[in-house]
Protein backbone atom coordinates (compact mmCIF):
# COMPACT_ATOMS: atom_id res chain seq x y z
CA UNK A 1 0.00 0.00 0.00
CA UNK A 2 1.27 3.71 -0.88
CA UNK A 3 -0.17 4.96 2.27
CA UNK A 4 -0.08 2.73 5.47
CA UNK A 5 -0.36 5.12 8.37
CA UNK A 6 -3.56 5.26 10.31
CA UNK A 7 -6.32 7.76 9.13
CA UNK A 8 -8.05 10.01 11.30
CA UNK A 9 -11.94 9.70 12.03
CA UNK A 10 -13.38 13.04 9.97
CA UNK A 11 -16.57 14.49 11.51
CA UNK A 12 -18.77 14.90 9.00
CA UNK A 13 -20.57 18.46 10.52
CA UNK A 14 -16.96 19.95 10.60
CA UNK A 15 -16.59 22.68 7.18
CA UNK A 16 -14.47 25.02 6.10
CA UNK A 17 -15.59 28.19 4.59
CA UNK A 18 -14.96 29.38 1.38
CA UNK A 19 -11.42 31.52 1.91
CA UNK A 20 -10.65 28.92 4.37
CA UNK A 21 -10.83 25.93 1.51
CA UNK A 22 -8.79 28.24 -0.73
CA UNK A 23 -5.75 28.89 1.10
CA UNK A 24 -5.71 24.98 1.82
CA UNK A 25 -6.40 24.06 -1.44
CA UNK A 26 -3.72 27.07 -2.80
CA UNK A 27 -6.33 27.92 -5.11
CA UNK A 28 -7.95 31.16 -6.22
CA UNK A 29 -11.69 32.32 -4.33
CA UNK A 30 -12.98 32.51 -8.34
CA UNK A 31 -11.69 29.09 -9.15
CA UNK A 32 -13.78 27.97 -5.96
CA UNK A 33 -16.96 29.45 -7.12
CA UNK A 34 -16.29 28.43 -10.82
CA UNK A 35 -16.11 24.66 -9.32
CA UNK A 36 -18.89 24.49 -7.32
CA UNK A 37 -21.35 26.12 -9.92
CA UNK A 38 -20.61 23.63 -12.69
CA UNK A 39 -20.32 20.66 -10.26
CA UNK A 40 -16.69 19.68 -10.31
CA UNK A 41 -16.12 19.66 -6.37
CA UNK A 42 -19.12 20.54 -4.85
CA UNK A 43 -19.34 21.28 -0.64
CA UNK A 44 -20.13 18.36 0.92
CA UNK A 45 -20.84 20.52 4.83
CA UNK A 46 -23.68 22.89 3.22
CA UNK A 47 -24.14 24.26 0.30
CA UNK A 48 -24.66 27.65 -0.56
CA UNK A 49 -28.60 28.30 -0.09
CA UNK A 50 -29.36 31.82 -1.68
CA UNK A 51 -27.86 34.94 -1.50
CA UNK A 52 -25.61 35.43 1.84
CA UNK A 53 -25.32 31.92 3.01
CA UNK A 54 -21.91 30.32 3.29
CA UNK A 55 -20.92 27.49 1.61
CA UNK A 56 -18.96 24.68 3.95
CA UNK A 57 -16.36 22.96 2.63
CA UNK A 58 -15.77 19.33 4.56
CA UNK A 59 -12.09 17.85 4.59
CA UNK A 60 -12.52 15.13 1.49
CA UNK A 61 -13.93 18.34 -0.64
CA UNK A 62 -10.53 20.40 0.22
CA UNK A 63 -8.47 17.47 -0.82
CA UNK A 64 -9.99 17.04 -3.75
CA UNK A 65 -9.29 20.64 -4.76
CA UNK A 66 -5.56 20.21 -3.94
CA UNK A 67 -5.77 16.93 -6.30
CA UNK A 68 -7.09 19.29 -9.14
CA UNK A 69 -4.83 22.01 -8.69
CA UNK A 70 -2.04 19.72 -8.65
CA UNK A 71 -3.79 18.29 -11.97
CA UNK A 72 -3.81 21.61 -13.43
CA UNK A 73 -0.55 22.87 -12.95
CA UNK A 74 0.72 20.15 -14.72
CA UNK A 75 -1.12 20.66 -17.55
CA UNK A 76 -3.89 18.24 -17.20
CA UNK A 77 -7.26 19.47 -19.10
CA UNK A 78 -10.31 20.17 -16.92
CA UNK A 79 -12.00 17.69 -19.25
CA UNK A 80 -9.45 15.18 -18.16
CA UNK A 81 -9.63 16.63 -14.52
CA UNK A 82 -13.16 15.97 -14.17
CA UNK A 83 -13.02 12.11 -15.25
CA UNK A 84 -10.23 11.70 -12.09
CA UNK A 85 -13.15 13.44 -9.74
CA UNK A 86 -15.66 11.58 -10.65
CA UNK A 87 -13.94 7.92 -9.80
CA UNK A 88 -12.22 9.95 -6.63
CA UNK A 89 -15.70 10.98 -5.61
CA UNK A 90 -17.36 7.22 -5.65
CA UNK A 91 -14.39 5.98 -3.69
CA UNK A 92 -14.47 6.11 0.20
CA UNK A 93 -12.52 7.93 2.19
CA UNK A 94 -9.95 5.00 3.17
CA UNK A 95 -9.19 3.74 -0.51
CA UNK A 96 -8.29 7.67 -1.12
CA UNK A 97 -5.02 7.80 0.74
CA UNK A 98 -3.87 4.45 -1.57
CA UNK A 99 -4.28 6.07 -4.69
CA UNK A 100 -1.81 7.43 -6.75
CA UNK A 101 -2.86 9.43 -9.88
CA UNK A 102 -0.46 9.20 -12.92
CA UNK A 103 -0.64 11.34 -15.65
CA UNK A 104 1.04 11.58 -19.00
CA UNK A 105 -0.30 15.12 -19.84
CA UNK A 106 -3.14 14.24 -21.72
CA UNK A 107 -5.09 11.62 -19.52
CA UNK A 108 -4.99 10.77 -16.04
CA UNK A 109 -4.44 7.37 -14.46
CA UNK A 110 -5.11 5.57 -10.91
CA UNK A 111 -2.82 3.29 -9.47
CA UNK A 112 -3.80 1.59 -6.30
CA UNK A 113 0.05 -0.63 -5.70
CA UNK A 114 3.33 0.00 -6.80
CA UNK A 115 3.39 -2.60 -9.50
CA UNK A 116 0.36 -0.37 -11.04
CA UNK A 117 2.84 2.71 -10.79
CA UNK A 118 5.70 0.46 -12.59
CA UNK A 119 3.43 -1.46 -15.17
CA UNK A 120 2.23 2.13 -16.33
CA UNK A 121 5.94 3.75 -16.17
CA UNK A 122 7.50 1.08 -18.59
CA UNK A 123 4.64 1.27 -20.34
CA UNK A 124 6.11 4.92 -21.26
CA UNK A 125 2.46 6.22 -20.45
CA UNK A 126 3.04 8.30 -16.85
CA UNK A 127 4.66 11.84 -16.37
CA UNK A 128 4.24 12.66 -12.98
CA UNK A 129 2.23 10.99 -10.46
CA UNK A 130 0.19 12.56 -7.64
CA UNK A 131 0.27 10.52 -3.98
CA UNK A 132 -3.31 11.26 -2.50
CA UNK A 133 -2.00 10.11 0.65
CA UNK A 134 0.90 12.45 0.82
CA UNK A 135 -1.78 15.65 -0.13
CA UNK A 136 -3.78 14.01 2.42
CA UNK A 137 -1.31 14.98 4.86
CA UNK A 138 -0.69 18.21 3.46
CA UNK A 139 -4.29 19.41 3.51
CA UNK A 140 -4.22 17.86 7.45
CA UNK A 141 -1.41 20.34 8.34
CA UNK A 142 -3.12 23.36 6.70
CA UNK A 143 -6.46 22.73 8.22
CA UNK A 144 -4.63 22.31 11.57
CA UNK A 145 -3.88 26.04 11.80
CA UNK A 146 -7.09 27.37 10.35
CA UNK A 147 -10.49 27.92 11.56
CA UNK A 148 -13.65 25.59 11.28
CA UNK A 149 -17.06 25.36 12.19
CA UNK A 150 -19.55 23.55 12.57
CA UNK A 151 -22.73 23.03 9.87
CA UNK A 152 -25.97 23.94 11.76
CA UNK A 153 -29.34 22.73 10.87
CA UNK A 154 -31.03 25.42 11.40
CA UNK A 155 -34.65 25.44 12.34
CA UNK A 156 -36.91 27.83 13.74
CA UNK A 157 -36.44 26.76 17.38
CA UNK A 158 -32.52 27.69 17.04
CA UNK A 159 -33.90 31.87 16.18
CA UNK A 160 -37.08 32.42 18.26
CA UNK A 161 -37.05 35.76 17.95
CA UNK A 162 -36.45 35.75 14.45
CA UNK A 163 -40.09 35.77 12.69
CA UNK A 164 -38.72 36.14 9.41
CA UNK A 165 -36.57 32.76 9.88
CA UNK A 166 -39.67 31.15 11.00
CA UNK A 167 -41.51 31.91 8.51
CA UNK A 168 -38.89 30.72 6.27
CA UNK A 169 -38.99 27.10 8.02
CA UNK A 170 -42.45 27.11 7.96
CA UNK A 171 -42.63 27.83 3.93
CA UNK A 172 -39.64 25.21 3.59
CA UNK A 173 -41.90 22.64 5.82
Amino acid sequence: MLFSDDLPELDEEVGYRGPTACKAAGITYRQLDYWARTGLVDPSVRAAGGSGTQRLYGFRDILVLKVVKRLLDTGVSLQQIRGAIDVLRHRGVEDLAGITLMSDGASVYECTSSDEVIDLLQGGQGVFGIAVGRVWREVEGELSELPSERAEHETAEAHPDDELHARRAARLA
